[in-house]
């Protein structure tokens, strides 16, 4: 990882992203919020104008990138490109206003750096997309399960090895924030910030910035949580926890594992 990061933030800055967020210690990397200029219509009245007025073009998309590395067996790393995306959308009678909402998360795109990631590092161009096209599906079969004593629980149709992989890049996907990791116990320590509780910001002028900016003043808000992956028999049980190590039982703790499942299902 420490021979990694340098090339991977160069990547990510050659590919036109400005890097938000960088953590060595836990391995996170994280790309601005970003337009793709690739949806630009390709229009008569663009063509005449040039480049001059191309700043006036939007395309009411962004795109984010986190990448995370995870020291491997013997020496390897392990790496995961994950995607966020957020878009305009116009509300009112007459369509006179907007508001930035999250929209899916695009496999495809993962897909496409992973490949650029990998024959930037080396691989033939054509064997690192295909390597990428013919990787083994991430989808599995997950639920939510009711425990006892009010506990719930995601359970996943995969060894506890393979379940620890996805649901790191679940956790990427939905935003939380990796503090640390102890892959030997199947834990993940995280921050989480309910968005139901932020929701009234998208109705004010501020969400835009709200979305596309960080603040240590939302960290502070950020409660804390233990994400923990553990066998059960041929399965695995995806559970969460406060930040004391306790089961969480709370609305909160609810809804992180509905996010979880979502993704793993």
């Amino acid at each position: 990882p420490e021979k990694l990061w340098p090339k991977i933030k160069d990547f990510w800055q050659d590919s036109g992203f400005l890097i938000n967020t960088e953590n060595p210690d836990t391995g996170v990397m994280e790309t601005d919020w970003a337009e793709n200029r690739a949806k630009i219509p390709q229009d008569f009245l663009r063509n005449t104008l040039g480049k001059v007025f191309d700043s006036i073009y939007s395309t009411g998309e962004r795109d984010k990138f986190r990448t995370r590395l995870e020291r491997g067996p013997n020496g390897t790393t392990e790496v995961y490109i994950s995607h966020r995306g957020a878009e305009e959308v116009l509300t009112g009678a007459s369509k006179e206003t907007s508001i930035w909402t999250s929209r899916p998360e695009d496999p495809q795109l993962e897909a496409e750096f992973l490949s650029r990631l990998m024959s930037r590092l080396g691989a033939d161009q054509v064997k690192a997309k295909a390597a990428v096209a013919n990787s083994p599906s991430l989808q599995a079969r997950s639920k939510l399960v009711k425990g006892a004593l009010g506990t719930s629980y995601v359970e996943v149709d995969e060894s506890s090895d393979r379940a620890w992989r996805r649901v790191g890049l679940a956790l990427d996907r939905v935003g939380f924030t990796v503090e640390d990791r102890d892959r030997t116990q199947g834990v993940y320590f995280v921050r989480y910030v309910d968005q139901d509780e932020e929701a009234k910001d998208k109705k004010s002028a501020g969400f835009f910035s709200k979305m596309f900016t960080s603040s240590k003043k939302d960290d502070k808000k950020a409660a804390r949580y233990r994400v923990v992956v553990k066998a059960s028999g041929s399965a695995s049980q995806v559970a969460v926890q406060n930040n004391a190590g306790q089961p969480e039982t709370s609305p909160a703790g609810d809804k992180i594992l509905t996010l979880l499942n979502e993704q793993l299902k």
